[in-house]
């Protein structure tokens, strides 16, 4: 037989039918279940049996079946990304699309696919039974609120890993990774102290989850250190609506104020717009301090200081630690990652 024969009676997939693991095995020579080795990256394939399969599966466009490999395995190759927050929410903030933006890139060079859930927090139990019901191998859990505390009793069953800590972390069951918002509120305070500012006023995210009770705890700090007031306070829920009506608020008090730390720059530009109807300017009257390094942070004028939280840093962090917890690694509960003062021209 010719070595034209030979090819020629090799198994090809006839038209309308996938090319199948037989096919390939009989055209790299080799068993079935050698091939299910190199397809599920075996350590006990010599890397010149890997080379010949690998040429087979590139020959005949064959594309592993998921669904089998899944029912062999037990595992879906998917992990969830849930977020119990509001849909306009979700899509108008810029830390979600940052977290999604993170975790997607992280996966990129896995095999696991994302699936977002936007869960709502009073029918929460849809979205935990098909979290427990063998739809995913995986959890990724972020919020701005506590919304995400129905969620953190499934550790134990569930790989689950949170953007930023559960609201009491010592009751639940996971792994968390965020960052030292302590920490950074108290240096975006302290700019605002070095600057003269002598009157900080501040306004604080919702103080039923961890973000805005860190923030608060750091502008306290820093202003304790200066011996400064800290009574100044009025709370928003991060939108720049929000924003704009604290800061009337803390205007409406007669209060001299010469410097703002808000704990989003969306609160931030809320505020901007309040100050400058007062006939106040930026930074001259009010020297204003935001948190997040978002979009809104570059287009405001001026230009805003702000403490940048790495969310894309943070979403990828994320999605590494959910899939050494899926392969059965060891992993610290708690991942800490720091923040930076970025400067520009508010403070």
């Amino acid at each position: 037989m010719t070595t034209q024969d030979s090819l020629s009676a090799r198994p090809v997939a006839s038209a309308g039918q996938s090319p199948t693991l037989e096919m390939v095995a009989a055209r790299a020579g080799v068993s079935r279940a050698t091939v299910s080795r190199v397809v599920n990256a075996s350590p006990k394939v010599t890397p010149e049996v890997v080379e010949l399969v690998q040429s087979a599966i590139a020959e005949l466009n064959y594309v592993p079946n998921r669904a089998a490999r899944s029912l062999a395995s037990r595992k879906t190759q998917v992990i969830a990304l849930v977020v119990p927050e509001s849909t306009a929410k979700v899509f108008d903030d810029p830390f979600f699309a940052a977290v999604v933006q993170g975790v997607a890139l992280h996966l990129a060079d896995t095999d696991y696919t994302l699936n977002l859930l936007i869960a709502s927090e009073t029918k929460s139990d849809k979205t935990r039974r098909y979290l427990l019901g063998g739809n995913v191998d995986g959890a990724l859990v972020v919020s701005h609120h506590s919304g995400d505390h129905s969620y953190t009793r499934l550790g134990s069953t569930l790989p689950i890993v949170f953007g930023g800590r559960p609201i009491n972390p010592e009751s639940a069951e996971g792994h968390y990774v965020d960052v030292d918002n302590v920490a950074g509120a108290r240096v975006a305070t302290e700019r605002l102290v070095a600057r003269g500012c002598r009157s900080i006023a501040t306004i604080a995210g919702p103080q039923d989850m961890p973000p805005g009770i860190d923030r608060l705890a750091g502008w306290k700090q820093a202003l304790g250190a200066a011996g400064l007031d800290d009574s100044l306070v009025e709370f928003g829920d991060y939108s720049p609506a929000d924003g704009a009506a604290a800061m009337r608020r803390l205007l409406a008090r007669k209060v001299p104020i010469d410097g703002l730390f808000a704990f989003s720059d969306q609160l931030a530009a809320g505020a901007y717009s309040v100050i400058r109807e007062a006939g106040l300017s930026i930074p001259g009257d009010i020297a204003v301090v935001g948190y997040d390094d978002d979009r809104h942070a570059g287009t405001v004028d001026p230009p805003l200081t702000t403490v940048n939280q790495a969310p894309v840093a943070m979403g990828a962090k994320m999605a590494e630690i959910v899939v050494r917890l899926i392969n059965g690694e060891e992993v610290e509960t708690a991942t800490t990652m720091p923040t930076r003062l970025v400067l520009r021209e508010s403070a």
